[in-house]
């Protein structure tokens, strides 16, 4: 895989919830789900290649996903998947709409 293949896989997808919404708005960041090997400069050149838009700063959280457990049984169930996010801040005057409204 060259390095343009590799960027186009990078980001996952936006990652919406309330607290995204909240950074979004107060911040001009916006919250991506990104692959578990991705480094910061990569997601910094994904984000400006595929959105046209200049990136300020971006910072990088691991989460792990919940333990599940039914009520019925002593034993775990499974596990939700963990899941790396990108908090990417961007420059003055840039934005990123994902409604794609007009």
């Amino acid at each position: 895989m060259n390095h343009e293949e590799r960027l186009m896989t990078v980001l996952l997808g936006p990652h919406v919830s309330e607290k995204s919404t909240r950074v979004a708005e107060k911040h001009r960041q916006v919250v991506f789900q990104v692959r578990k090997d991705a480094g910061k400069a990569e997601i910094r050149e994904a984000v400006e290649k595929l959105f046209e838009v200049e990136v300020d700063h971006v910072r990088v959280v691991n989460t792990r996903g919940k333990t599940r457990r039914s009520r019925w049984t002593k034993f775990n169930d499974g596990k939700r998947p963990d899941v790396r996010k990108a908090y990417v801040t961007l420059a003055e005057g840039h934005d990123i709409d994902f409604v794609g409204g007009e």
